[in-house]
């Protein structure tokens, strides 16, 4: 039978065949109660996913929409084995992970967020990992406090 025939993987399926694991953090893999289940519950897509694309017939589709799935389950798998639930904080006389911080801004805008751990942080809806710069500024302050941030300070106005 002639090659032209026969079905052969182009390099740019190649590329999607062969991603790269996603990075793993340095840091202490901190979460809360909540985020270890975000987490379980986006090990559990990404099986499915995986399983999913493994019914597909033709080779060359299923490694395709098998690869970003197998990654994802490699590194939530990692993520999940590593993971350190860190208990609601007692107190709120501090900052601490867990903590809802609000502070105000040198420029008049108040900002509050929820500390918690690199998986689980998405600041468009109100957390940050505490390994970001305002979070590690803030942890163990009290209310009143002043921290320095690049060429901002922050005043945390109230712990929750």
């Amino acid at each position: 039978m002639s090659v032209a025939f026969t079905k052969e993987e182009s390099s740019e399926t190649a590329a999607e065949l062969h991603l790269p694991d996603r990075p793993i953090s340095p840091h202490p893999n901190l979460v809360t109660a909540e985020g270890l289940k975000r987490l379980e519950v986006q090990a559990e897509e990404a099986r499915v996913a995986y399983l999913g694309a493994q019914a597909v017939e033709d080779v060359n589709e299923r490694r395709r929409q098998s690869a970003v799935p197998y990654r994802d389950l490699r590194y939530l798998t990692e993520r999940l084995r590593t993971a350190q639930v860190i208990p609601e904080p007692e107190s709120n006389a501090v900052v601490a992970f867990g903590s809802r911080v609000t502070f105000e801004r040198d420029d008049g805008r108040v900002q509050t967020y929820r500390i918690v751990g690199e998986d689980e942080a998405d600041p468009k809806s109100g957390s940050i990992s505490f390994v970001s710069p305002v979070a590690s500024r803030l942890m163990g302050r009290a209310v009143g406090d002043v921290v320095t941030v690049g060429d901002q300070e922050l005043e945390i106005t109230a712990i929750g």
